[in-house]
C-alpha cells in the first residue's frame, strides 16, 4: 500500500494547537504530556528545580517517572510512562554527537530504565517547542502520534492497517508526512517492530533521513524493553516534522565558543582519526581484532576471549562492507560521522526475502554479540540478523548475549531438539540462529521462550527442563534482569563492578575500565578502582543530561593527550564539555559541578529502583562467567594463566590439584574481591554497606529533596 493509501485509513482521534516556544539558552521549559488512554494531549511547565537538580535527558526522565508512578506500577500497567527527553547541548550543530536524548520506562526487567540513542527524533522534539516528551495510558487501538512543529499541532491517529516492522514504517511516514523530497529531512520517527509485541527485549528505532542514499535509517534505544512498552501501550510510532534547522536552534548565549570548540574538534577528526579508531571509515567495529588481541572478545557465552576465526568478522572485513566516502552522522554536523552502514544488501531468510534494504551497522556489539559470542563468524550473516533485530525491533545486545546462553544450554544438553522444536541451537549454526529471530517475529515456537530473556529462561529451563538452576546462574549473564554488553570483564575487577553495579544493568556506556584496569595496571588498589568507578559512570552520566554523544571524547584523542595528568580522561575534550554548557545556558561550571550534575540524577535512579523494593546490594551481584571460569573447558582454556595466578595471588600451589579443585579455589577469591570491591565503590559514593545513599551524602550533594530522603530513611536506622 502507498502512503497516499496508508493515509487515507487512518482516522483523526485528537488534535491539539499550541504555540510553539522558540528554545531560550537550550530550553524550551515546556514537557508535552498525552495519555493515550483517553487522548489527552496538554503541556507542563519545566519548573527551575528540574533544571537546577535534574538538567534534561535522562535527568528530567526519571524526575517525570517518579512523578507519574508508584512504587507498585509494573512495566505494563496504563500509568507506566515513555519520556523521550535530549537536553540543552542538544540539538546544536556545531560541536559533533550533540542528537542524543535518552528514553525512560519501567522496564520489562522491573528496574527503572534509561536508554541513549542519536537519530532526529530528540532534537527535532525540542525545536518542535518541548524539552520532553511524556506519553502514559494504554489504547484499545493501534495509533501514530504526529508533533507538527512547523504549524504547532499535535494529532493522533487510529491506524489500523499500517504495517509494524519499522524499516517499512518509517519509510512510509516519511513519505506521508513530507509535502517533498526536501522535508524528508525534517522528519524524525520513533518505532518498533514485530518481535517487540512478542517479547521483553524490544527496542526503539529513531529515524533519521539520509539525503545521500535518498532512504530512512535508524539508530536505536537498544536497552531494556522500551520497544516493548511501546507497543503495549498499542502505538505503533510517534512522529516529529520540523520546518527544517537553523544554526542557532538553541538560542545559545554564546555561539562563538561553541563555534570555536567544534572547529577544534574537527580538525582534530580530520588529522587523527584515520592514526586512532577509524571511526569515519568503520565506526566503533574497528574494536574486534583490538578485544581479540587482549583475549576480551566474548566467544561461544563469555567462555573464551578470542578465537582463530576472528579475522573472518574484524574491521579490515567491514571497512569493505561499509559505504565509504560518505558523512555518516546520525545528526547534522557530527564529524564524527561513525554510523556506517551497508548499502543494497540482499535477504536471504524471512518475509523480506530478495529485497535490497541498507542495513545500519553492524556496530561493533552486534559484530561481538550476533558473531563471535554465538560462535558465528559469518559476516553477512551478521549483517542479516544486524537488520532483522532493527526492523522487528530487539535490541541486538540483548538477543546476541541470550542466543549464546541458549547455544551454550543446546550443548550442555538441557535443551534439545524435541524442546527447541527442531532447531538445532550449536554454536555456530547460523541457519537455526536466523529461523529462531522469524520465530520471534511472529510469536511462535522457541523464539518466544527466547524473547523472555535470559532470567525468565533460567526459571523456565529449572522448572520444566531441569536444569541445575545454580549452573544456569553461573553462565546466564544477565544482572538486575538485563543481558551483558559485549566484553569479557573476567580479568578487569573494576570492569566487573562497571558491569553489574550499573542502575539499570550491565551496559557498557556507564564504564569501560578494561583497559585502565587489565592491560594498563593504572587502578591496582581497591581505593584506585573505586575512585574510577565513582567518576567515570558519574561523567558518563552526564552525557546523558545533555543530549550528548560519548564516542567524540574519547574515541579521537589530542595528540598530546598521553602527556596530560590524567589521560583517560582526556581532560582537553572534558573542557570543551564545560566551555559548551556554559556558552548555551550560560550558567558556567567546573569539573566537580559537572560530576554533582551527574551524582544528583545517579543517586536519584538509586533510590528510584529502591523506592520500588529492589534492595541495591543484592542486585549488584555478577553471574560467575562474568568473575571467572564456570567449567573444566574454560578453566583448562586459560590454565597457565589462572594456575599462575592461583599461586602468586591466592597464595596456593595448584600442582597435583584437579581442575575442578582449581577451579573451587579460584571462585572463592575472586568472589570475594568482588565483594570487597563492592565496600570500596559504595564507600567512595557515599553510601552504607547495603549500597543505599546516606542522608548525609544526599544533602552533600544536593539531592536531599524530601520524596528522596523518605525513601531511604526506613532503611538507614
Amino acid at each position: 500500500m502507498s502512503a497516499v493509501d496508508m493515509k487515507k485509513t487512518h482516522k483523526l482521534l485528537k488534535e491539539y494547537s499550541y504555540n510553539i516556544t522558540p528554545l531560550d539558552k537550550g530550553y524550551t521549559s515546556k514537557i508535552l504530556y498525552i495519555n493515550v488512554s483517553d487522548n489527552l494531549v496538554k503541556e507542563k511547565p519545566v519548573t527551575e528545580l528540574m533544571k537546577d537538580k535534574f538538567i534534561g535527558g535522562k535527568g528530567f526522565g526519571m524526575k517525570l517517572l517518579w512523578d507519574a508512578t508508584t512504587p507498585n506500577t509494573k512495566w505494563n500497567d496504563p500509568e507506566n510512562e515513555i519520556i523521550i527527553s535530549s537536553g540543552p547541548i542538544g540539538g546544536i550543530t556545531q560541536y559533533a554527537g550533540a542528537g542524543k536524548s535518552i528514553v525512560v520506562t519501567i522496564s520489562p526487567t522491573d528496574f527503572v530504565m534509561d536508554s541513549n540513542v542519536g537519530g532526529f527524533f530528540g532534537p527535532f522534539l525540542k525545536f518542535s517547542g518541548y524539552d520532553a516528551l511524556e506519553i502514559q495510558g494504554k489504547s484499545d487501538k493501534e495509533l501514530i502520534i504526529y508533533i507538527d512543529g512547523v504549524n504547532g499541532s499535535v494529532e493522533i491517529y487510529e491506524a489500523p492497517d499500517d504495517v509494524v516492522d519499522s524499516h517499512i514504517l518509517a519509510e512510509q511516514l516519511t513519505d506521508m508526512f513530507a509535502d517533498n523530497e526536501k522535508e524528508k529531512m525534517n522528519i524524525g520517527i520513533v518505532s518498533t517492530g514485530a518481535a517487540a509485541e512478542n517479547s521483553f527485549i524490544g527496542m526503539l528505532n529513531f529515524s533519521f533521513y539520509d539525503k545521500r542514499r535518498k532512504g530512512v535509517r535508524f539508530k536505536q534505544a537498544g536497552r531494556g524493553g522500551t520497544g516493548t512498552v511501546l507497543r503495549d501501550k498499542h502505538i505503533k510510532a510517534i512522529v516529529a516534522k520540523v520546518p527544517g534547522i537553523k544554526g542557532n536552534a538553541n538560542n545559545v548565549v554564546d555561539l562563538d565558543t561553541i563555534k570555536e570548540r567544534g572547529r577544534r574538534f574537527t580538525k582534530e577528526m580530520i588529522e587523527l582519526d584515520d592514526e586512532q579508531c577509524k571511526m569515519r571509515k568503520i565506526g566503533t567495529a574497528h574494536l574486534v581484532e583490538i578485544m581479540d588481541d587482549y583475549d576480551l572478545l566474548p566467544t561461544c557465552n563469555y567462555q573464551y576471549g578470542s578465537h582463530k576465526d576472528t579475522p573472518k568478522i574484524d574491521s579490515h572485513v567491514w571497512e569493505s562492507k561499509f559505504t565509504q566516502g560518505i558523512p555518516d552522522g546520525c545528526w547534522l554536523g557530527c564529524t564524527m560521522a561513525c554510523s556506517k552502514g551497508v548499502d543494497g544488501f540482499e535477504l536471504k531468510t524471512g518475509p523480506y526475502k530478495g529485497q535490497q534494504v541498507i542495513v545500519d551497522g553492524p556496530e561493533y556489539e552486534n559484530a561481538a554479540g550476533l558473531g563471535s559470542n554465538c560462535g558465528i563468524f559469518d559476516p553477512d550473516y551478521i549483517i542479516e540478523a544486524n537488520f532483522y533485530c532493527d526492523t522487528y525491533g530487539i535490541c541486538t545486545i540483548s538477543w546476541g548475549t541470550l542466543l549464546a546462553f541458549i547455544m551454550e544450554c543446546y550443548e550442555a544438553g538441557i535443551l534439545n531438539k524435541e524442546i527447541t522444536g527442531g532447531l538445532e541451537l550449536n554454536f555456530g549454526n547460523a541457519e537455526a540462529a536466523l529461523e529462531l529471530i522469524h520465530q520471534l517475529a511472529r510469536g511462535e515456537g522457541f523464539g518466544k521462550i527466547a524473547g523472555q530473556g535470559i532470567r525468565r529462561m533460567k526459571k523456565t529451563f529449572a522448572e520444566k527442563y531441569g536444569a541445575d538452576p545454580s549452573f544456569l546462574q553461573d553462565i546466564g549473564m544477565e544482572s538486575k534482569g538485563l543481558e551483558y554488553s559485549e566484553y569479557v570483564s573476567k580479568e578487569s575487577l573494576a570492569q566487573q563492578g562497571g558491569f553489574a553495579m550499573t542502575n539499570k544493568g550491565p551496559q557498557h556506556d556507564e564504564a569501560w575500565l578494561i583497559f585502565m584496569d587489565m592491560v594498563n595496571n593504572q587502578i591496582p588498589t581497591f581505593k584506585d578502582k573505586a575512585e574510577a568507578l565513582h567518576y567515570f559512570p558519574m561523567f558518563r552520566t552526564w552525557f546523558g543530561l545533555m543530549g550528548l554523544c560519548k564516542l567524540p571524547w574519547n574515541d579521537v584523542e589530542p595528540t598530546n593527550n598521553a602527556e596530560t595528568d590524567e589521560p583517560a580522561k582526556v581532560p582537553e575534550h572534558v573542557d570543551n564539555y564545560l566551555k559548551i554548557f556554559t556558552a548555551v545556558t550560560g550558567k558556567p561550571i567546573d569539573t566537580d559541578e559537572m560530576i554533582l550534575q551527574s551524582e544528583r540524577v545517579y543517586n536519584f535512579q538509586r533510590i528510584f529502583n529502591l523506592r520500588r523494593g529492589k534492595l541495591v546490594r543484592e542486585n549488584d551481584a555478577q553471574p560467575y562467567r562474568a568473575c571467572g571460569p564456570v567449567t573444566v573447558t574454560e578453566y583448562e582454556s586459560r590454565a597457565d594463566r589462572y594456575d599462575t595466578q592461583m599461586k602468586e595471588k591466592i597464595g596456593i600451589d595448584p600442582v597435583g590439584k584437579t581442575t575442578e579443585e582449581k577451579i573451587a579455589i579460584t571462585r572463592k577469591f575472586r568472589e570475594e574481591q568482588y565483594e570487597k570491591l563492592l565496600d570500596a565503590v559504595y564507600f567512595r559514593r557515599g553510601w552504607t554497606k547495603e549500597g543505599i545513599p546516606t542522608v548525609e551524602h544526599l544533602k552533600n550533594i544536593g539531592m536531599d529533596l524530601p520524596e528522596v530522603i523518605e525513601v531511604v530513611k526506613p532503611y538507614l536506622k
